[in-house]
């Protein structure tokens, strides 16, 4: 059986359900940093290993101590393939540009910094090029992001895979309580970190526009980053939203999805969506903008609802739609969850991640 080592440095959630179903097919060693493995306590397969290594702040000097113990654990486990979730860590990027590396694969989930992030570390977004350059095989989950790479950064697109973000609703309702929470018909959800490319002012321009529609409409507004109150300069109706702008427990993400009927991603860039992958599992609507990876991830009118960005008017109107026919909800829910057993499937993945290891070992053999 081929030998794999899977390094994550964030991407946690991804990261364990691919693992999960990769040990399936694979001998699997799981490597991460200390700060990561409270995410993946108590729900990882128990034939996966895990090493842990010790992982200082990013300005913190002692990172090269950190690396190199993190070479060594990979040179001790002597794997055929070595599967890396992109990092944002330059120290990672450094290391790998200095070392010898195993056959390296390497799953890149952004490829640019999205507009207005400023938590992601200073000089990540050039050195992480690195791993475009060095690593043997590279997977991205949409065409779009294969295209960008083959054309601005000129790498083989024989190099390039593109492999769906799987399912996250089963996960939740794995870490989440046995109460299930019953659903609110008139209940909205826009969920993760609060940053300008999330596009939340056109969500909270659009809420009155429902609102004559559907005056019971409800928005939850869940996550950190920016502060909320400079969207609501007066004040707002407490009836009418729900605002948790801090960081929500995992415990308690499966019930914020499992209230609301649907999510709304009224984004004015998107690469991928772990949002959309959460919402999908947990049988919760999307209504997303027609924007970057959205547009391949979400299918219109089939399983979710596409808008054009920016655009108010067009946003009410399709969650007004929404909210207004419970048999759209119904087909589009049954579509969904039918996903979440074919293209979204962690087995299908994983059996298709096995597909390019195996792949990468007969071009390494043919070299020699």
């Amino acid at each position: 059986m081929i030998k794999v080592a899977l390094l994550h440095f964030c991407f946690e959630d991804y990261t364990i359900e691919l693992a999960n179903s990769l040990v399936k097919y694979v001998d699997l060693t799981l490597i991460h940093p200390e700060k990561v493995s409270d995410v993946c306590t108590n729900v990882l397969d128990s034939r996966i290993r895990v090493i842990s290594f010790k992982k200082p702040r990013i300005r913190d000097p002692r990172n090269l101590l950190s690396m190199s113990t993190m070479m060594n654990i990979i040179k001790d486990i002597q794997p055929d393939v070595l599967h890396v979730q992109e990092t944002n860590d330059p120290w990672y990027d450094w290391t790998l540009l200095l070392n010898k590396m195993p056959p390296l694969v390497t799953t890149i989930h952004d490829i640019f910094r999205h507009p207005g992030d400023k938590m992601s570390v200073f000089g990540s977004e050039y050195t992480k090029r690195i791993g475009f350059y060095r690593s043997q095989q590279l997977i991205v989950h949409t065409h779009q992001l294969k295209n960008i790479l083959i054309e601005q950064f000129r790498i083989p697109q024989e190099r390039v895979n593109v492999l769906p973000h799987g399912e996250l609703g089963s996960l939740y309702q794995r870490r989440g309580s046995q109460n299930i929470q019953a659903r609110e018909p008139y209940t909205l959800l826009f969920f993760g970190r609060i940053l300008p490319y999330k596009g939340l002012k056109y969500l909270l321009e659009a809420m009155p526009l429902i609102a004559e529609c559907i005056p019971e409409v409800k928005l939850i507004i869940a996550g950190k980053g920016e502060n909320i109150r400079q969207y609501f300069p007066d004040g707002y109706d407490e009836e009418r939203y729900e605002i948790i702008n801090d960081f929500i427990p995992l415990k308690e993400v499966g019930n914020l999805f499992q209230r609301s009927t649907a999510t709304v991603l009224p984004y004015i860039e998107a690469s991928q969506s772990g949002v959309a992958a959460l919402s999908y599992g947990m049988g919760t609507l999307v209504v997303a903008s027609e924007v970057g990876g959205l547009s391949e991830i979400v299918q219109h009118k089939k399983d979710g609802l596409l808008v054009p960005p920016h655009d108010v008017r067009a946003l009410a109107d399709a969650i007004i739609c929404l909210l207004s026919d419970r048999d759209l909800q119904q087909s589009m829910q049954t579509a969904a969850l039918a996903r979440c057993q074919q293209d979204l499937n962690w087995s299908n993945i994983a059996a298709q991640t096995a597909q390019i290891y195996h792949r990468e070992m007969n071009m390494q053999n043919k070299k020699y």
